[in-house]
């Protein structure tokens, strides 16, 4: 398996240089020679490297939810460790047990233990040493990282979105309207508890894999790569890579985008203006590239694709096909 904590990394870079952070700049805070840690496969980070990393992006980003915001986005940039465990899985209670075990690959400050009930299933993150007594705020971040991309993932496996019954963290919550929106469940304070708690039948529901496929069809017939490490993007091109990195579950808000770049709406409707573009054409080009390349493709019917991008009714993704192409989605699949 690649050297997963270096792409959980690159991706906390990818995504520091959305928030219009230097990734050269935070390495260097952090103690870490940016060339040799992307030229080396087998290079490996010190717990202070880590803890410094995730402490100062932090910090340069002004985003004290940096971790759970960053868990939010996080889908393209951890395919590797979720590629292996949908090929080692059929239903979500397997996929969850197996991801428990990988635990170890990403972090070294808590364990994952999943454990049943009559009626739920719970995801325990259990920290290791003095995390235990006095959490950093490293940890934090990472802890909220790890309950946002379970949410999220869970997401991808089924094509739909997944609420828990109950979240629970041990320490209070600095912005709980902001957690409850990103975790769609209010959290509640428990004295020495991590957990997520789900409904009982997400456990033996299959894992639908053409999510997998999907990805891998984004990533290689629309031409999509992870973020360059670099904070020169327009905005335009942040929010359209954005949209495609959580595109599997239709095309989000405005609202949810603004709030995971850190801006208000307004803010981020006058930096679009400023550029030309709006919100909306945005995502119309996102859904645009999307299905032109899910129908080439000739995996997926359009009933499908059109669940993907979010549409509620096939009648109106023929509509938005039509008035960019000129042609409906069966005909251009059949051409």
């Amino acid at each position: 398996m690649a050297n997963q904590q270096k792409s959980l990394v690159l991706g906390m870079l990818a995504y520091a240089a959305q928030k219009d952070v230097a990734p050269q700049q935070l390495c260097k805070l952090s103690g870490i020679d940016l060339k040799t840690f992307l030229k080396r496969e087998d290079v490996v980070l010190t717990q202070k490297q880590l803890h410094d990393l995730w402490y100062n992006a932090g910090h340069l980003s002004k985003d004290p939810l940096f971790g759970l915001h960053f868990g939010e986005s996080l889908q393209l940039a951890a395919l590797g460790i979720v590629g292996e465990i949908v090929k080692s899985s059929s239903t979500v209670g397997e996929a969850v047990t197996h991801a428990a075990a990988l635990a170890h690959l990403l972090t070294a400050l808590f364990r994952i233990e999943v454990e049943q009930s009559k009626h739920h299933f719970t995801i325990r993150f259990i920290p290791f040493k003095d995390e235990a007594k006095a959490p950093s705020l490293p940890f934090r971040h990472t802890m909220d990282l790890f309950m946002v991309f379970t949410v999220h993932e869970l997401d991808g496996l089924l094509l739909t979105k997944v609420k828990p019954h109950a979240v629970r963290f041990s320490y209070s919550i600095p912005d709980i309207t902001e957690y409850e929106r990103v975790l769609r469940c209010r959290p509640v304070k428990r004295t020495g508890e991590y957990a997520l708690v789900f409904e009982k039948k997400y456990w033996d529901m299959p894992i639908l894999t053409a999510n997998y496929e999907l990805q891998h069809v984004l990533l290689q017939k629309v031409g999509v790569v992870p973020p360059q490490l670099n904070n020169n993007q327009t905005y335009q091109a942040k929010i359209y890579n954005y949209l495609l990195a959580n595109s599997y579950l239709g095309i989000v808000s405005l609202e949810t985008v603004s709030a995971n770049f850190n801006v208000s709406v307004r803010s981020l409707q006058r930096k679009l203006k400023e550029e030309g573009v709006k919100y909306q054409e945005v995502t119309e080009e996102v859904r645009k590239s999307l299905a032109l390349n899910y129908l080439s493709s000739g995996s997926y019917n359009v009933k499908e694709v059109s669940h993907i991008l979010g549409y509620n009714e096939i009648s109106a993704f023929t509509r938005a096909f039509k008035r960019w192409t000129g042609t409906t989605p069966v005909s251009y699949q059949h051409k």
